[in-house]
């Protein structure tokens, strides 16, 4: 078991102490915070990572002493940084992954993400993230829950069309290309990207393959207000609070934008991958 997931655990069992303490049933504590009953036994069960803001208002719903919740509140914010591996955190399952994520981004207006490899999770399809999925399985040997992941997924995309919130997400062309799945499918998705360039709260934009890079494309990122920014790496899936590292991964997003086709000439360059595909399928 990774030291992560043993702090979580740690942090469920507490959390659950503190509610049969107040004679509360998982249902009853889910009423008093408007959350789902599913929400409260994931976090005692260690399938969720609690926010601090899920912690803190825990406590104040099962009217705990301030000592014991600013010990747990603490606990909690150590979780959201620690920097435990990918092969890790992935034997807890996809699914718990992606409720991770969902309840970060329910905290978040502005976000920010540069994806160099693969279609940003947000704007994937069913089929799609079924195939990227299986592959993730296989290479870190996940719990068998794509199934269940893919359910998450496509919930969290329900937050693109909350007008209180502002996306700008950017990708080099090359990921309209690359083979995650069968031509079929990544027909599908492009389909899917030409919609999503037209929300309102929407910023796509492709890097074109012609356009000169400020940097080398390496690792994904993503900017929650700015307060957060989750990286991921082969191996390890960072999050950083500090201020500078903040900016410097704001900074280099800037930089893309300014050298990425958006609007028409981003729905230019998804018609002309969507055609080859059609006139030219990959054998």
């Amino acid at each position: 078991m990774s030291g992560f997931h043993q702090a979580r655990m740690d942090l469920g069992v507490r959390l659950r102490r503190l509610r049969e303490n107040a004679r509360l049933s998982g249902k009853e504590l889910a009423e008093r915070l408007h959350w789902q009953p599913s929400k409260v036994s994931r976090i005692e069960n260690a399938r969720q990572t609690a926010s601090e803001d899920d912690v803190a208002a825990w406590g104040k719903a099962v009217e705990a002493d301030p000592q014991t919740m600013d010990a747990l509140v603490r606990q909690a914010a150590g979780l959201q940084e620690r920097q435990d591996s990918w092969r890790q955190r992935h034997r807890t399952g996809l699914a718990a992954l992606q409720d991770d994520i969902r309840d970060l981004e329910t905290r978040t207006l502005l976000f920010r993400a540069f994806e160099p490899g693969v279609v940003i999770g947000l704007l994937q399809t069913t089929e799609y993230a079924r195939h990227v999925f299986g592959k993730l399985g296989r290479l870190y040997k996940s719990a068998a829950d794509v199934d269940d992941a893919i359910r998450i997924r496509m919930r969290r995309q329900e937050i693109l069309y909350d007008p209180a919130r502002r996306f700008r997400f950017v990708m080099p062309e090359a990921v309209l290309r690359y083979r995650l799945a069968p031509p079929e499918v990544m027909r599908g998705q492009l389909d899917r990207l030409i919609a999503v360039t037209t929300l309102p709260n929407v910023e796509f934009g492709l890097l074109p393959f012609e356009a000169p890079l400020p940097s080398a494309l390496t690792n994904s990122f993503w900017i929650y207000d700015n307060a957060l920014v989750g990286v991921a790496t082969g191996t390890r899936d960072l999050l950083l609070r500090d201020a500078g590292e903040v900016e410097f991964y704001a900074r280099a997003f800037e930089e893309f934008c300014e050298v990425a086709a958006f609007r028409d000439d981003a729905r230019a360059l998804i018609v002309r991958a969507l055609d080859d595909y059609t006139a030219h399928p990959p054998r």
